[in-house]
């Protein structure tokens, strides 16, 4: 094994979330931070956080749609030859 090309391992490393909460651990960095953690993960909480979703549903739906009429519109292969 080669000297010197580890990292340094900070037996008290903190995790800061944005939340507030800290969590002491392990690591190669002595602070690290961030957005979400355990204690206010929705999964992990039980609580759903709404996001700014709206319309992204119902734009899809009408995506959808004008595809189907479109692929409804359109002769298939077998059916140009046949009038042929």
């Amino acid at each position: 094994m080669k000297k010197d090309i580890h990292p340094e391992y900070f037996s008290d490393a903190k995790i800061i979330c944005a939340c507030g909460n800290i969590l002491e651990t392990g690591s190669t960095v002595k602070e690290m931070k961030v957005e979400i953690c355990s204690a206010c993960h929705p999964f992990y909480t039980g609580k759903k956080k709404s996001l700014d979703t709206a319309g992204r549903i119902d734009r899809f739906k009408k995506r959808a749609e004008k595809t189907a009429e479109k692929n409804a519109t359109k002769k298939t292969k077998k059916e140009r030859v046949a009038k042929k």
